[in-house]
């Protein structure tokens, strides 16, 4: 073999052995749920590896200078673009949400075209709230925390908002103790998990790493990720409508003393007795001979008359009281929990929900996506 061809096989088994330390992972679902599928090199067609038009999200492994072109149709046609090492929980935003069909690694010295290369992924970040709910004092990091002692954050958060990848929490420092693995999304309470005021340390997992399904928390509310990208230019859009969402409405109640009626009829059998008796005593003093025997029936009866209506009320029926509870309904009184954002941008309206009142304007990207 002549050393030039000797050099350029060298050379060529350089390159691709470099290739292959890059790989790429699809996900079924967003925020790298579901089934997965991992390429180390070019896949003219996914159809074989059965999952054509199935990838939500996707990671790409590799150093900083690795690129991977990712394409709607078979044999690298259609609308493709060119993705940088990173995490990408949706590939809506590109237009290829379960529409990539093939994939290949971009040559290291390849030129970038621009309209084509998909804007840099974010770091994943996780932000921990002192209060239910997001409120209060908050702790955002994009990277591991031993120990959240440092940080005046140790047992302190009762509810968090991910993004980007998975991150693990855990009770204890250095990530001893019980651990949970929380998914992109916005957790509005701990407690339920029962790592309430208890995380000490946490740090973010790579997508490919297998979790025991015991440590996955609930699933969370769904969040979306408006950190402004890299080189993203940003517009304002004008906001036509708000209005603010509050929780629901507060029931309230009370005690009251109330007078209840018994059932019509029934006789106070009691005061009949004694209504009778003093009747007869009085009947009896009046009169003499028969009048008197007449004078002391007729007070008996008329005595057991009053005396069995002793207690009742005006309709005849005995008169009780107990307690009763009584409730009213009225709307909410705590702070809005969000705000629900109508706008305007290049003739098409838009909706999104704002942890924070907007003002005339709200920031948005070329797509009409809200950036903060």
């Amino acid at each position: 073999m002549k050393p030039v061809l000797r050099l350029t096989i060298t050379a060529v088994a350089v390159l691709m052995a470099g290739q292959a330390l890059a790989e790429v992972t699809f996900f079924e679902r967003e925020n790298f749920q579901g089934r997965s599928f991992t390429a180390q090199q070019q896949v003219p067609n996914l159809q074989r590896s059965g999952f054509n038009d199935r990838a939500s999200s996707m990671i790409v492994g590799g150093d900083r200078n690795a690129r991977w072109e990712v394409c709607e149709d078979a044999r690298f046609g259609g609308h493709c673009m060119i993705l940088r090492p990173g995490h990408y929980p949706s590939l809506s935003a590109m237009g290829l949400n379960d529409q990539v069909s093939s994939v290949k690694p971009v040559r290291r010295n390849g030129r970038d075209v621009d309209e084509r290369m998909a804007p840099a992924p974010l770091p994943s970040q996780v932000t921990f709230y002192e209060n239910e709910g997001f409120q209060g004092r908050s702790f955002s990091s994009d990277k591991q925390v031993e120990n959240f002692a440092s940080t005046g954050f140790n047992d302190r958060a009762s509810s968090a908002v991910v993004l980007g990848q998975r991150w693990e929490v855990c009770n204890n420092s250095r990530f001893g103790g019980d651990c949970m693995v929380l998914n992109p999304g916005r957790y509005p309470s701990l407690a339920a998990m029962g790592i309430n005021d208890r995380i000490s340390s946490v740090r973010a997992l790579e997508g490919n790493v297998r979790v025991d399904e015991r440590r996955l928390a609930p699933a969370p509310l769904a969040v979306y990720d408006n950190r402004r990208r890299q080189n993203e230019r940003i517009f304002e859009a004008d906001v036509t409508s708000v209005r603010a969402v509050v929780g629901p409405p507060e029931q309230r109640c009370w005690m009251e003393r109330e007078e209840v009626a018994a059932t019509r009829g029934e006789a106070n059998v009691g005061g009949a007795v004694i209504g009778a008796l003093i009747g007869g005593v009085l009947g009896h003093q009046v009169g003499g001979g028969v009048g008197k025997d007449i004078a002391t029936a007729g007070g008996a009866v008329a005595g057991g008359v009053i005396g069995s209506n002793v207690g009742r009320n005006n309709s005849g029926t005995p008169a009780t009281t107990r307690d009763v509870q009584k409730c009213a309904t009225r709307p909410s009184t705590a702070a809005p929990a969000f705000w629900d954002v109508s706008y305007n941008f290049r003739g098409v309206e838009h909706r999104v929900q704002m942890t924070t009142q907007p003002g005339a304007t709200i920031p948005v990207n070329a797509q009409g996506e809200p950036r903060s």
